[in-house]
């Protein structure tokens, strides 16, 4: 299992507080920065909030080995 799909599987049913923490951190870089990099950020809140979006791995049965 790769680091997207762990961190995709930790998200579960907590994207609302992900995306609102996605929201936060960027408005804090645009305040922090003066707004100067404000398209970059916005860019990158989107991208953020696709991956929150996307699908999720199935949970696998703690007895069955990892996929290689």
């Amino acid at each position: 299992m790769s680091i997207v799909d762990k961190v995709k599987e930790m998200l579960g049913g907590h994207a609302d507080k992900a995306k609102g923490a996605v929201d936060k951190a960027g408005d804090m870089v645009d305040k922090k920065t003066g707004g100067k990099y404000a398209d970059k950020v916005d860019m990158g809140q989107d991208k953020a909030r696709e991956f929150i979006d996307g699908p999720r791995p199935e949970p696998r049965d703690p007895g069955t080995p990892p996929p290689s």
